[in-house]
């Protein structure tokens, strides 16, 4: 598992949007660029991830954009609200980042701000920074999340050494949602269709499901974080995987905003930790 860098303050880049995606009905694609990304880079992670500013409405920012005197001269009410997004990809000559969303109609900021999104646009982007990409000394690979990891998910199974030992599962809601991934040799995706089910079912069911093969797993889980919870004691407690084989975390709780998630994720996965590392392995 690589290593998470030491936490620094995040660079502001403008991003100005080159054109956009309908991947899916659910999921719509934003290519940044601009001589704002000139000096961006991406690398190590295949889950680098940024956090996209959106401006609030009728609040005016100090050009050029500079995030240490926005927090310092205006009220927080007026700070650009920002939402963290997987980098799909990033081209080093074209100096373009992809970045994928999903939509649901009206639901949300981000969702909303892409499916409008025209070229042209800007957003403020901070970043990156990252914390997994797969393990090539791994004997296999265990990849699973529901459409909020899958930007992360398809990079990483991009980025799979040869001859990889890969499961990977995703959940979506139904057959439209399926995406082409580019795998090694020999690995498939399983898609798996919630078809109205609730959110992680299908997920902690065929990790729990599956039949693990012999050595070190390299692993990456994310998603809702009820259900990773779920995957997380499965893990760590029925299954043996140690911390360090492993990379997971809730992007998002069903029943809050994201503002109301981010503000308790870190103590609730704390808790989490707490609550597992007390309970005897099975």
């Amino acid at each position: 598992m690589a290593e998470r860098p030491a936490r620094q303050e995040p660079t502001s880049y403008e991003a100005r949007v080159v054109h956009t995606e309908r991947l899916t009905p659910h999921m719509t694609r934003v290519v940044f660029g601009g001589e704002g990304l000139a000096q961006f880079a991406v690398e190590g992670f295949t889950d680098s991830y940024v956090k996209l500013l959106f401006p609030q409405e009728g609040v005016s920012y100090p050009e050029p954009f500079d995030i240490d005197r926005v927090r310092a001269e205006l009220p927080r009410d007026q700070w650009p609200a920002n939402r963290t997004y997987t980098v799909r990809s990033w081209d080093a000559v074209r100096h373009e980042m992809t970045i994928d969303f999903v939509v649901h109609g009206d639901e949300g900021l981000a969702g909303p701000w892409a499916g409008r999104a025209v070229p042209g646009d800007v957003l403020q982007v901070l970043g990156p920074a990252g914390g997994y990409a797969p393990d090539p000394a791994a004997d296999w690979h265990l990849v699973a999340g529901d459409e909020s990891a899958l930007p992360a998910i398809a990079s990483a199974l991009e980025a799979m050494p040869p001859g990889a030992v890969v499961h990977a599962f995703v959940e979506i809601e139904g057959p439209e949602d399926e995406q082409k991934i580019i795998t090694p040799d020999g690995v498939a995706v399983r898609w798996l269709h919630r078809a109205g089910r609730p959110t992680g079912q299908a997920l902690v069911e065929a990790v729990r499901t599956l039949e693990f093969p012999e050595g070190t797993v390299c692993a990456f889980v994310h998603g809702e974080a009820g259900c990773v919870k779920e995957l997380r004691r499965h893990l760590r407690l029925e299954r043996g995987v140690a911390r360090e084989q492993l990379s997971i975390s809730g992007y998002w709780r069903l029943g809050k905003n994201d503002e109301a998630w981010r503000a308790v994720k870190r103590e609730w996965n704390e808790q989490v930790e707490r609550e597992q590392e007390q309970t005897p392995a099975v």
